[in-house]
């Protein structure tokens, strides 16, 4: 299950985190951040306890989107040790995450 985190939760939830972090930039008129939502939660629940996978929804947190230059939704953002280390653009498949997720725990 993906965590909603917002403007005010996110250094403490993200940049905070002792374990690797993905968060996914996404608003609710947005297509293909329809189509990977469903991906990201199963991720939230396959990787639970080995990393944090979140939700920001743009249109109420655009302080936090601004801040990480999000410019096109979907964005994923991949995090470690509260620094930005991996980035995915547009709606991909399953594969691409977990390709994305293993690198990340591997490190």
């Amino acid at each position: 299950m993906a965590l909603e985190l917002t403007d005010s939760n996110f250094d403490e939830m993200v940049l905070q985190s002792d374990k690797p972090v993905m968060v996914d930039f996404w608003a609710e008129w947005c297509g293909p951040c329809r189509m990977i939502s469903p991906i990201v939660e199963e991720l939230g629940k396959e990787y639970a306890g080995k990393i944090v996978v979140g939700k920001v929804d743009v249109d109420s947190n655009n302080a936090t989107a601004m801040r990480f230059g999000i410019r096109n939704i979907p964005t994923v953002l991949f995090f470690k040790n509260g620094q930005v280390v991996d980035k995915q653009v547009g709606a991909v498949s399953k594969s691409v995450f977990v390709q994305k997720i293993n690198k990340l725990l591997e490190g």
